[in-house]
């Protein structure tokens, strides 16, 4: 086997992939792991010559490792490296594995154009889908609890919120499952189980049974919103990978919103059961589909597997993949779940963020759980109608996805262009976004209570989705910047306490509205998401002071 040339990754390129394929990384990405550039550089050229003489691979010292945590541009860390500071080519030990060539059709960078694109497509179809799901049959809730003899206000609202109950738990399993054995077998076994829990939810004969299924449906359902930026990055070139991943980006926040537009008229055509044997006729065609279509992305799997194949055809049990972790199922899950948890409670950013996000996100609940109640009780909506009070609400997150992308990243980008760029840059457009939270709470809750045209509090829902993706996209980005190498857990945390406070926060709506009104019961939710807002202010003053001081062992 001849040795190929391999150059070195840059950490930018390592720790992009990693945040993308949603690990820490220090867990090995398409590219290598944060490790192998950190001893490179912590390393004399003889001690490089040496490493190569004995063909060794060393992990960096635990004081570099605080640095890593803490994501600073400390002198003598690798943050300190610049990009063309590593060889451009290097010869690889001959036991190591890796493509044979830049033209390697292994590798699934050189696929064929329709090959590739045809794979994001259906992966951002799946991710539409699935968050879709979780609120399409909002509208027909009334039914759903007169099918089942309830009238328990609690679990009205948890019916539809047990879903997102389910992100918060399937990634932390789907994560360290797809490290251990590839994307496909991932994506191919939890879509197989989403249309058997969506058929189940579908034929329930009681609530109990119901609200089970639902939570196993967001369980698996999850899968694409873990595995889809992984498989994009797997896929496409950083250069034209912002497309796909604004494509992709659009389902986990419009698809909440659309859902109960289309479930709205289903149900009133064909009853509340028909949007789940949508869900899963549709699902199914996609699991086919990605049976026929999709072939495995994960550069690690594959050159496992290349691996594999070589020791049984050389005999040569030597040999690994350059990819190849050494990382123990046990440790895989432990960073999966323990590395969130010590994230949210020990570092002051990570428990902020993720407290602001939890509480908006769970606004957005709130408001699947009560719409159709308000606008079938203030407004006489009835049947396929109802599903409409939910546009506003999408139109706003459309608006907020795309000023976000579009200013938010030229305001990064200028100030890495200038060289003076910090996390706290991203935090800018929240500071402007974050207000319109608060606004539309009052403004669609006073107008629903005064009993104004219905086009009043749609338009405050419209500030509704705007501040909601203005605060959830920019606090997003900005964890990511601040814990680099661990942004995966960290992002962790924001997914399941942000999902946790969506599924149980809702559950108490229709009292607060029955006890204060909608003005009153929405101003409350306007008082505390306004006493949210200087929280990014606060970070822009002092975040790196913050980021100073504290340091997250991990």
């Amino acid at each position: 086997m001849p040795e190929p040339l391999y150059r070195h990754p840059t950490r930018s390129e390592i720790l992009e992939l990693a945040a993308q394929e949603g690990h820490d990384a220090d867990i090995p990405s398409n590219v290598g792991t944060i490790h192998d550039i950190a001893h490179r550089h912590h390393s004399t050229s003889s001690e490089i010559e040496k490493e190569k003489s004995l063909k060794t691979h060393k992990r960096p010292s635990p004081d570099l490792l605080k640095d890593l945590e803490k994501g600073e541009l400390h002198a003598g860390s690798i943050s300190s490296l610049s990009d063309d500071a590593v060889p451009e080519n290097e010869e690889l030990d001959p036991n190591i594995v890796w493509w044979e060539g830049p033209e390697d059709p292994e590798n699934p960078m050189n696929w064929a154009f329709r090959k590739k694109w045809g794979t994001v497509i259906l992966v951002s179809a799946i991710t539409f889908l699935t968050p879709l799901a979780s609120s399409m049959f909002a509208p027909g809730v009334p039914e759903v609890m007169e099918t089942f003899h309830s009238t328990n206000d609690m679990l009205e609202g948890f019916m539809v919120s047990v879903y997102v109950l389910g992100f918060a738990f399937g990634p932390l399993i789907i994560a360290p499952l797809s490290e251990m054995y590839g994307r496909l077998p991932l994506y191919h076994s939890c879509n197989v189980a989403f249309v058997v829990f969506t058929i189940a939810a579908a034929v329930a004969s009681n609530m109990s049974m119901f609200i089970v299924f639902r939570f196993f449906m967001g369980c698996f359902g999850g899968a694409p919103l873990v595995l889809g930026g992984g498989t994009i990055a797997d896929l496409i070139s950083r250069e034209q990978r912002a497309t796909a991943m604004v494509v992709w980006m659009m389902g986990p926040t419009i698809g909440p919103c659309v859902g109960p537009i289309i479930g709205g008229f289903l149900t009133e055509a064909k009853g509340w059961r028909w949007n789940f044997w949508f869900v899963a006729i549709v699902a199914g065609s996609f699991c086919l589909m990605s049976f026929y279509c999709m072939n495995e992305t994960s550069a690690s799997t594959i050159l496992a597997r290349k691996t594999k194949r070589l020791r049984k055809e050389t005999g040569n049990d030597k040999l690994r993949s350059k990819l190849d972790s050494d990382l123990s199922t046990t440790d895989l899950f432990k960073f999966s779940i323990v590395r969130p948890a010590k994230m949210f409670f020990r570092s002051p950013i990570c428990f902020a963020m993720c407290t602001y996000v939890a509480i908006t996100y769970s606004y957005l609940y709130i408001l699947f759980t009560t719409f159709t109640e308000v606008f079938t009780s203030q407004y006489h909506w009835k049947g396929g109608v109802i599903g409409l009070s939910f546009l506003g609400l999408g139109i706003g997150s459309l608006i907020g996805q795309t000023v976000f992308t579009h200013y938010g990243n030229k305001l990064a980008q200028k100030h890495m262009l200038a060289g003076t760029f910090v996390p706290e840059h991203r935090l800018h457009i929240m500071a402007y976004g974050g207000p319109f939270l608060p606004i539309g709470l009052f403004w669609y809750g006073w107008s629903v209570q005064a009993g104004v045209h219905y086009m009043v509090p749609m338009i405050g829902t419209g500030f509704i989705g705007f501040g909601l993706l203005m605060t959830f996209m920019p606090a997003s980005t900005y964890l990511v910047d601040v814990f680099t190498v661990h942004a995966a857990s960290a992002m962790a945390a924001s997914t399941v306490s942000r999902s946790f406070c969506a599924a149980l926060i809702p559950l108490s709506s229709q009292q607060m509205y029955a006890a204060m009104g909608y003005g009153w019961g929405n101003s409350l939710l306007g008082f505390v998401g306004l006493a949210m807002v200087p929280l990014p202010l606060l970070f822009i003053k002092y975040g790196a002071k913050v980021r100073g001081w504290t340091t997250v062992k991990l």
